[in-house]
């Protein structure tokens, strides 16, 4: 599909109020995208877990103008209480939508949102927020215009992308592919696609313990991150890097190579971190504690056989991913050696979800 397929034809109802609720998951990515052009299109594929518990919900309450204005009008509630500095970045993506959702200006919108895990606990919250939002607005289209499910899952997952890349990863579930891939024709640099290959039932339902290292705003944030990578001296390599790993990955998730999958997870999570101690200028996003759960999680695993890993998304946290077969030693293990290095001890126990839900419509 292109972006003018997503450009609805001419209105022709307004509802005068209403309010709808989503449950959007946040979701961790496996093949890891890093550096984006512009529009927010990816500068290489990427696929990830869609998490579980990990969420954001958020409830919008419409109702229509009196009088036409060219401006937005909206108020924005996080967890009960009005959150001013989250204005200007909603603000943007209503800007970035506004073409495909053409309604937008004749409604004023309260927007409430909250998270099920705490706001700074270091797990970022943009792809969960921008895909719950992306789908309310959504739902509010579809009471003035009729659209198929399969048509309002690729939207949904467009928008989500305005707002923030891999948020068009988190309408779906259980593996979700975004970006052009040549071993994909289905795949598109617009939106996110339910990977559609065959997977072996020991990855249907993975766990994902997010070990929080460090809580709160990291010292380089993603889109600076990724516009870093536009005079990287290996970024080709790595985008390329990318394109393959996602083709090793099919007989690996088709055939259950537990083996395999880790090797290539882990070398994904240290290249993302390699290209940012790498960049012009370099910066380093992992804490001393994030090294020392690695080093005793090989230290287990090659101890053990438990087929236990790592992954990292851009920051300090871990997040430890293994079969649910082998969740109690892995939940006895983490307890043991690796909350030491949690920031308060704490961590959060999720699993492989099946993508957004619907709370309601009014």
């Amino acid at each position: 599909m292109t972006e003018t397929e997503f450009i609805p034809k001419a209105y022709t109802n307004f509802p005068e109020k209403g309010k709808v609720g989503w449950k959007a998951p946040s979701n961790i990515a496996l093949v890891k995208y890093w550096g984006k052009k512009a529009n927010q299109i990816p500068a290489n594929p990427s696929i990830s877990f869609t998490l579980d518990v990990s969420a954001t919900i958020t409830q919008v309450s419409y109702t229509k103008k009196k009088v036409d204005s060219n401006g937005f009008s909206f108020d924005l509630l996080f967890e009960g209480k009005p959150k001013e500095d989250f204005k200007p970045k909603i603000q943007t993506f209503l800007e970035r939508i506004e073409p495909y959702l053409p309604f937008l200006k004749k409604y004023h919108f309260v927007i409430e949102t909250s998270n099920s895990f705490p706001h700074s606990s270091g797990i970022a919250s943009s792809a969960s927020g921008m895909s719950a939002l992306a789908l309310c607005f959504l739902s509010i289209e579809s009471k003035i215009q009729d659209m198929e499910l399969d048509f309002f899952k690729k939207k949904a997952s467009f928008l989500a992308r305005l707002g923030s890349g891999s948020a068009c990863r988190s309408i779906e579930g259980d593996l979700v592919q975004w970006g052009h891939h040549q071993g994909l024709e289905m795949s598109s640099d617009l939106y996110g696609i339910k990977y559609p290959f065959v997977v072996d039932p020991i990855f249907k339902n993975y766990q994902d313990t997010i070990l929080l290292v460090h809580k709160g705003q990291k010292q380089v944030g993603s889109t600076v991150g990724h516009n870093l990578m536009h005079d990287h001296p290996y970024a080709e390599k790595r985008f390329e890097q990318a394109h393959l790993n996602l083709d090793k990955l099919k007989p690996i998730l088709e055939e259950g190579d537990l083996q395999g999958f880790m090797q290539l997870v882990e070398s994904e999570a240290l290249t993302l971190h390699a290209m940012m101690m790498t960049s012009m200028p370099y910066f380093i996003l992992m804490m001393p504690d994030t090294l020392e759960i690695i080093n005793k999680l090989w230290r287990f695993r090659k101890e053990t056989n438990v087929p236990i890993c790592f992954t990292l998304d851009a920051g300090a946290n871990v997040h430890v991913l293994y079969p649910e077969s082998v969740k109690e030693k892995a939940i006895q293990f983490i307890k043991d050696e690796l909350v030491a290095h949690c920031e308060n001890g704490h961590y959060i126990c999720d699993q492989i979800g099946t993508g957004a839900k619907q709370l309601f419509e009014e």
